[in-house]
C-alpha cells in the first residue's frame, strides 16, 4: 500500500466518524426520540403487523363460533364487536399502514437519500399511529368496541348504537387518517424531490412508481371518508340530521363517501403490494422487467379508474340502471390495467433465468391467489349477479381472495426479500417453505368453500346460524382451514423472532444479486443509511455500473461528509432529477412524540364528551406545532452554499416550488381541498334528493354577511400576495403593514360569515339544509382561523429575524395556503349565498 492509499483510507475513516457521529442512534430512552427512517420504519412496520396478528386473533374467534351451527362460543354482542374490529384493524391499522411503514424503512435506500426530507413528520405519523390503534382495539376489552361493522352504516350505526363503540371507531380511525396523510405526504415529497442525480422519472424503480400513485390516491380518497366521519359525529355528539331522513337527511350520502375512499382503498392496497412483485421478480429473473413503461401507465389507469368504482358496492341501493351501467362497466374495465401489470410479470419470468426462492414462491402463490379473486371480482361487477350474490358470504370470500392474494402473500414476500437490509441476517429458506405450503393450503381450504356458502345463501354478518340448511360442513370446514393458515403465520412469525438470541451467519452484501440501489449499501447497515449519493446512469445500477457499490461504500460520490455536523441530503427536480439543494434534515427529539400525543386527545377526550381536557390538548397540539416549526424548520444557515463533492455546490436554503416543504404544503392542500369538495358534494346530494332544496320556508344565511365575509377574505388574500411582494423586496414596513391588515381582514371575514346563519337563526337540527350551511361555516371558519395563525407566525418570523428577503420559505408557504383559502372562501360563498339565490330565480 501506497502513501496515496493510505492517505485515501484515513480520509474515509474520518469523512465515516464524522457521519457516525451525526447520524447515531441514541441510546437507553432516548432511542425513542429517534426520527431515522431506519428507526420508525422498523417501529412502523412492526406495530402495523402486530395488529395484523390481532386481527388475526379476532378472525379466528369468529371462525370458532361459526364452525357449529347454533354455537354460542361468542354472544351475538361480542361477536359483533370482534366483526367490527377485524375488517376495521386489517383496512385501517394494517392494510394502508403497513405498506407506509415498510416504505419509510426502505425507500430512502431505494432512492440513495440518506433520509426522507420530513423525518418529524414520519415519527408525527407513527406515533398518531399506535396512540389511536391502541385506543380503538383496546375498547374491546372494555366490552366498548364498535360493533356497527367495518363499514358504519347508519341508522345503525347513529340512531341505533347508543354506547360509546362508534365514536370510538369515527374519532380513533380518524386520527389514525391523519397519520396516513402525513405518511403519503412525506412519501409523494421524498419519491418527487429527492431522487439521486441521473435518476430521471422515467428511471424510477417501480416500487417509487407505485407509491407515488398510492399517495396521491390516499390524498383523493381518505378525505372524503375524514367528511363522512364529521357528519357522523356532528349527528350523534349534536344531533344534526345528515343522515335522518325525518329531517331532510339520507343514509345513502354516508355510503357514497364512505366507498369514494372503500374501493379505492382496495387499490390504495394492492398496488403498493404489486410494486413489491415488481422488485423481487427482475431479480430471481436475472433480468429487467419487461414493459417497464406498460407498468406505469397500467398503474396509473388502476389508479384512476378506481375513482369511478365507489357505486360498486351500492348496487342493491335502488339506482337508476344508468348508473348501474355506467358502474359496471367501470368496475369490469379496472381488468385491463390490472392484467397488463400481471402478464409483464410473467413475461418477465418466461425470458428470465429463474432462480428458485422462498420469495419467488410467495409471488407465485400471491399471482395464482389474486388472479383468482379477480375472477370472481369480474362476477360480483355484473349488477344482475351481484343482486344473488350481495351482502352473502361469497362477497367475504372475494374480498379475502383478493387481498390476502394481492397483499398478504406480497408483504411476507416483501420481508423475506428485505429482512437482511433492516434485521442483518436472512430468514430460513426451510421454514419459510414451511410456512408458505400451510398459509397456502389452509388459505384456500378457508375461503374457497364461501363461495359455495355464500351462493347457498349464508348471509355475511350473522353471528350463527340454524343446523340442517346446508351451511354446516363447509363452515366447519372453513374453520380448519383458518386454523391452518394461522399456524403457516406463527411459523413465519417464528422464525423472525426466533433467531435473534441465537448466533447466525454473517449476510453477504447483496445477497440476491439485485440490480437496483437499496442493495448498494453493505450489511450490516450503518445508521447514516447511505456513505454518499451517486449519480445513476439506468434503471438497475448495480448490474450496469458495476463499480458502483465500492463507490459508494468508499465515498467517491455526493455529500460522503458532515464537516459542519450536519444531517444531509439532496434535493433534486422533480423530472431531470438535476441537484438544486443540499437539505438539512432535523435530528432525534420529544417534539414529535408530544404533538402526537396532543393531537391524540382531542380525539380521544371528544369521544368521551371531555371538553375541557379536548380543549386543553387543542391548544397543547397548536403550541407544541408551532414549537416545531419555529425550532425545526427554515432555519437561516450559517452559509448559503456548500460544496456536496465532485465540485458541485449547492445552496442550502431555497424557497418556493423549488423546495421539498412548498411541494408538501401543495400536497397536503390538495388533500384539504378534496375533502372540501366532498362537503360541497353533500350539499348538491340533498340538493338532488328534494324537489324544494334549499327548503322555502326555511331561512337561508342571505347576501349581506356572506358577501360582506368574502369581500373582507378575499381582500386579505390579495394582501398577503403584496406582503410578500414587500418581503422580497425587503420593504420592511410595508410588510408589516399588509400582513397585519390582512389579519384585521381575516378576523372581519370570519366575524361576517359566522353572522350569516346567526343573523337568520337557522337551527341546524331542525333541518339538514341548515345544518350542512353551517357546517361549510364551520370548515371555512376553522380554515380562516388557521390562515390567520399563519400571518402572526410569519409577523412574528420577520421581527425575531427568522426570516428575510433572502431567506423566506415560511411566507412562501403561507402565501400557497391562502391561495388555496380564497378558493374555498370563494365556493362556501357561492353554495350557500348564490346558489339559494339562484334557485329561487329559477322558474
Amino acid at each position: 500500500m501506497n502513501a496515496s492509499d493510505s492517505a485515501d483510507i484515513e480520509r474515509q475513516r474520518a469523512q465515516e466518524a464524522r457521519l457516525q457521529a451525526v447520524w447515531e442512534v441514541a441510546k437507553g430512552w432516548r432511542y425513542w426520540l429517534s426520527v431515522n427512517n431506519s428507526q420508525v420504519g422498523v417501529w412502523y412496520t412492526l406495530t402495523a403487523f402486530a395488529f395484523f396478528l390481532f386481527a388475526g386473533v379476532l378472525a379466528l374467534l369468529m371462525r370458532v363460533q361459526l364452525a357449529l351451527p347454533g354455537n354460542d362460543f361468542l354472544s351475538p354482542d361480542t361477536y359483533n364487536q370482534a366483526f367490527t374490529l377485524h375488517g376495521s384493524v386489517m383496512m385501517f391499522l394494517f392494510a394502508v399502514p403497513i405498506f407506509e411503514a415498510f416504505s419509510i424503512l426502505i425507500l430512502p435506500q431505494m432512492l440513495m437519500a440518506r433520509d426522507l426530507p420530513f423525518p418529524r413528520l414520519s415519527a408525527y405519523g407513527y406515533w398518531s399511529f399506535l396512540i389511536g390503534g391502541v385506543f380503538v382495539c383496546g375498547s374491546i376489552f372494555f366490552g366498548a368496541a364498535p360493533d356497527g361493522g367495518w363499514f358504519m352504516y347508519p341508522p345503525l350505526a347513529t340512531q341505533y348504537s347508543p354506547g360509546l363503540g362508534p365514536d370510538i371507531w369515527m374519532l380513533g380511525l380518524s386520527f389514525i387518517e391523519v397519520a396516513s396523510i402525513a405518511a403519503a405526504v412525506e412519501l409523494m415529497v421524498g419519491i418527487l424531490k429527492c431522487r439521486p442525480p441521473g435518476m430521471r422519472i422515467h428511471m424510477m424503480p417501480l416500487y417509487a412508481w407505485y407509491l407515488l400513485v398510492v399517495a396521491g390516491m390516499i390524498l383523493f380518497a381518505f378525505p372524503p371518508l375524514i367528511v363522512g366521519d364529521l357528519l357522523f359525529e356532528f349527528e350523534r355528539l349534536l344531533d344534526w340530521p345528515f343522515f335522518d331522513p325525518s329531517r331532510g337527511g339520507d343514509p345513502l350520502l354516508w355510503q357514497h363517501l364512505f366507498w369514494i375512499f372503500g374501493h379505492p382503498e382496495v387499490y390504495i392496497v394492492f398496488l403498493p403490494a404489486i410494486g413489491l412483485v415488481a422488485m423481487i421478480v427482475p431479480t430471481f429473473a436475472r433480468t429487467p422487467l419487461v414493459g417497464y413503461t406498460w407498468i406505469v401507465l397500467a398503474a396509473v389507469g388502476t389508479g384512476f379508474i378506481s375513482f369511478g368504482l365507489w357505486v360498486h358496492h351500492m348496487f342493491t341501493t335502488g339506482m337508476p340502471g344508468i348508473s348501474l351501467a355506467f358502474f359496471s362497466a367501470a368496475s369490469e374495465a379496472v381488468a385491463i390495467p390490472t392484467g397488463v401489470q400481471i402478464f409483464c410479470f410473467l413475461a418477465t419470468i418466461l425470458s428470465g433465468g429463474f432462480v428458485r426462492s422462498v420469495p419467488m414462491l410467495y409471488v407465485a402463490g400471491a399471482l395464482a391467489i389474486f388472479v383468482f379473486g379477480g375472477l370472481t371480482g369480474v362476477m360480483v361487477a355484473l349488477a344482475p349477479f351481484d343482486f344473488q350474490a350481495h351482502d352473502t358470504y361469497f362477497v367475504v370470500a372475494h374480498l379475502h381472495y383478493v387481498l390476502i392474494g394481492g397483499m398478504v402473500f406480497p408483504i411476507i414476500a416483501a420481508f423475506h426479500y428485505f429482512f437482511p437490509i433492516a434485521a442483518n441476517r436472512l430468514l430460513s429458506e426451510k421454514l419459510g417453505k414451511i410456512a408458505f405450503w400451510f398459509m397456502f393450503v389452509g388459505f384456500n381450504v378457508a375461503f374457497l368453500p364461501m363461495h359455495v356458502t355464500g351462493l347457498a345463501g349464508m348471509q355475511r354478518r350473522v353471528y350463527t346460524y340454524a343446523p340442517g340448511i346446508g351451511f354446516d360442513a363447509l363452515n366447519l370446514v372453513s374453520t380448519i382451514g383458518s386454523f391452518v393458515l394461522a399456524f403457516g403465520i406463527a411459523i413465519f412469525v417464528w422464525d423472525m423472532l426466533w433467531p435473534w438470541g441465537r448466533k447466525h451467519k454473517p449476510v453477504p452484501n447483496n445477497p440476491w444479486k439485485a440490480g437496483t440501489l437499496e442493495w448498494a449499501e453493505p450489511i450490516p447497515n450503518r445508521d447514516w443509511g447511505v456513505r454518499s449519493i451517486p449519480q445513476i446512469e439506468s434503471r438497475y445500477p448495480l448490474w450496469d455500473q458495476p463499480a458502483l457499490a465500492r463507490e459508494v461504500a468508499e465515498g467517491r460520490w455526493y455529500l460522503a461528509d458532515a464537516p459542519e455536523g450536519k444531517r444531509e441530503t439532496l434535493v433534486t427536480t422533480t423530472i431531470d432529477a438535476q441537484p438544486v439543494q443540499c437539505l438539512r434534515t432535523p435530528g432525534p427529539t420529544a417534539i414529535s412524540m408530544i404533538a402526537a400525543a396532543a393531537t391524540g386527545g382531542v380525539f380521544i377526550f371528544t369521544t368521551y364528551h371531555w371538553w375541557w381536557a379536548a380543549g386543553t390538548s387543542a391548544v397543547l397540539a397548536l403550541a407544541s406545532i408551532l414549537y416545531w416549526l419555529w425550532t425545526g424548520t427554515a432555519l437561516i444557515p450559517e452559509q448559503d452554499e456548500k460544496d456536496v463533492g465532485r465540485g458541485l455546490r449547492l445552496p442550502i436554503y431555497v424557497s418556493g416550488p423549488t423546495s421539498a416543504g412548498w411541494w408538501a404544503m401543495f400536497i397536503t392542500l390538495v388533500g384539504d381541498m378534496t375533502a372540501f369538495a366532498s362537503l360541497v358534494f353533500g350539499y348538491f346530494f340533498y340538493w338532488t334528493l328534494h324537489a324544494d332544496f334549499p327548503p322555502r320556508d326555511i331561512a337561508g344565511p342571505g347576501l349581506l354577511w356572506p358577501l360582506t365575509g368574502a369581500a373582507c377574505l378575499l381582500s386579505a388574500w390579495l394582501l398577503v400576495i403584496a406582503a410578500r411582494a414587500f418581503n422580497s423586496a425587503d420593504r420592511a414596513a410595508a410588510y408589516y403593514a399588509a400582513m397585519i391588515t390582512a389579519a384585521l381582514l381575516s378576523l372581519a371575514g370570519l366575524a361576517a360569515l359566522l353572522a350569516a346563519p346567526l343573523s337568520h337563526d337557522m337551527d341546524p337540527s331542525a333541518h339538514v339544509y341548515p345544518a350542512v350551511v353551517w357546517l361549510m361555516v364551520i370548515w371555512a371558519g376553522i380554515h380562516i382561523a388557521i390562515g390567520l395563525v399563519m400571518l402572526l407566525y410569519c409577523i412574528a418570523r420577520r421581527a425575531a429575524g427568522r426570516m428575510t428577503a433572502r431567506y423566506d420559505i415560511d411566507i412562501h408557504n403561507v402565501t400557497l395556503y391562502w391561495h388555496f383559502l380564497a378558493i374555498t372562501i370563494f365556493v362556501t360563498v357561492a353554495v350557500i349565498a348564490g346558489f339559494p339565490e339562484l334557485s329561487v330565480s329559477t322558474p
